[in-house]
């Protein structure tokens, strides 16, 4: 098989496609895009050049959902697929509504809030209070469960806490004296996994002159 991932390390959308793919362990070619300055062979595609694009033998996954589902589907991990992505229709269902809220009602409001100043009509502070009903949602829930679905960790966590990082980063002290506890709990807990250690790792912007890069990376070979 050859995979080859093009992805941007801060954007949350590649994060949550790498982070399913250390997770499951399934490893790609990674090509670290710099967005200004797109690879010739990433616009050569044609259609849309954002990132994370994942291309399979012949086949592209364009979005990061799409590639979370492509590597649910050739994991031969049963048990960890199963736990990510219960086979319970109900559970289905609401993994998918908390993705969609969060990817189609929250994530406008982070961009403003985080780009508040090519924003003016309104201030920061009322971007943040938008954004905020969705971290109240999310601190709730979690009150009662160390993940959004239960005990276990599912792909909703993954395809969310990238943009509450985000979100969180942009004023951090306000962030860590909100109150939120459970949802701080929550992605502390995650941020200081070996997995997300992982997923962060820097690379250098890829060119076809370049050696090969492989994700996920061997852990033997993170700091040598």
């Amino acid at each position: 098989m050859s995979a080859v991932l093009y992805s941007f390390r801060r954007c949350p959308y590649a994060i949550r496609a790498r982070y399913t793919l250390a997770t499951l362990m399934l490893r790609v070619e990674i090509r670290e895009v710099v967005l200004k300055h797109k690879p010739a062979a990433l616009l050569a595609l044609g259609g849309r050049s954002t990132v994370p694009q994942l291309l399979v033998d012949g086949d592209r996954f364009p979005e990061s959902l799409d590639i979370i589902f492509w590597a649910l589907k050739t994991s031969s991990n049963d048990d960890l697929v199963n736990q990510l992505w219960p086979t319970d229709p109900i559970v289905r269902a609401k993994i998918m509504s908390w993705i969609r809220f969060n990817d189609h009602c929250f994530k406008p409001w982070l961009d403003r809030y985080k780009y508040a100043d090519r924003h003016p009509e309104q201030s920061e502070s009322y971007y943040r209070d938008k954004g905020e009903r969705f971290l109240k949602r999310l601190d709730t829930r979690l009150k009662h469960s160390t993940n959004l679905l239960g005990e276990q960790m599912t792909i909703a966590d993954i395809a969310i806490f990238p943009f509450i990082r985000q979100f969180a980063g942009v004023n951090a002290s306000w962030f860590e004296g909100s109150g939120y506890v459970y949802l701080q709990d929550w992605l502390n807990r995650i941020l200081k996994s070996e997995c997300f250690e992982t997923v962060m790792v820097k690379l250098t912007a890829w060119d076809e002159s370049q050696e090969v890069s492989y994700f996920p990376e061997p852990v033997g070979l993170r700091n040598s």
